[in-house]
């Protein structure tokens, strides 16, 4: 699997997990230099709390289209050091 952002690979992985149709991507695939942290944080009931990156490439943004559960819930252990991309960013095989 591959994500893709405005034609740049910022992530590719054999080992994604699928959560909720979502792809999450080991962190050891993320080019973390596409990634800005973010203060947008969200909850999910069974996963816990996501912490979100804007997702940057030669000077275009898109806003918190990355997250991640750094602590996930026990129901959601598999997706521990993963994350996962939305909005302009373009997940394919």
């Amino acid at each position: 699997m591959k994500a893709i952002y405005r034609k740049t690979v910022i992530a590719e992985s054999d080992k994604t997990v699928m959560v909720e149709g979502n792809h999450y991507f080991p962190m050891n695939s993320i080019k973390k230099e596409y990634l800005e942290e973010s203060d947008y944080r969200t909850t999910c009931p069974w996963k816990g709390r996501a912490h979100y990156f804007h997702v940057k490439v030669e000077g275009n943004r898109s806003q918190d289209a990355a997250w991640t559960y750094p602590d996930p819930k026990d129901a959601a252990v598999e997706i521990k050091d993963h994350v996962a991309f939305w909005k302009d960013v373009e997940v394919v095989e």
